[in-house]
């Protein structure tokens, strides 16, 4: 049986920038790069009797794109997106930092 790790590694080696950064797209003389923040996520095993077995999963959040026209090159949010991302991780670092000011007056 193969090694459910390594294969996992080979299998996702590949996915890098490429999974953030979407391929070009030219409409009416302007270019388009499409953005996108990118999680994922493998795992795997086997027990004694060498059965085994392993999955994965991704979530993609698109974030924007770079547009080109001419020589002007420029980052277009996706505000929505942003606004997803934005807001969790707000709440998070507030608590976290009424955490630390809590902490530093005992």
């Amino acid at each position: 049986m193969p090694n459910i790790a390594l294969e996992l590694g080979r299998q996702t080696a590949s996915i890098g920038v490429r999974s953030v950064y979407g391929e070009q797209q030219d409409i009416d003389g302007v270019r388009l790069i499409p953005v996108a923040l990118v999680w994922t996520g493998f795992g795997g095993g086997s027990d004694e009797a060498g059965n085994g077995g392993g999955g994965g999963g991704g979530y993609a959040i698109p974030v924007g794109a770079y547009i080109r026209k001419g020589d002007d090159v420029r980052f277009e949010p996706n505000l929505v997106a942003l606004l997803a991302v934005a807001v969790p991780f707000v709440l998070v670092a507030g608590r976290a930092l009424s955490r630390v000011i809590r902490a530093l007056k005992k």
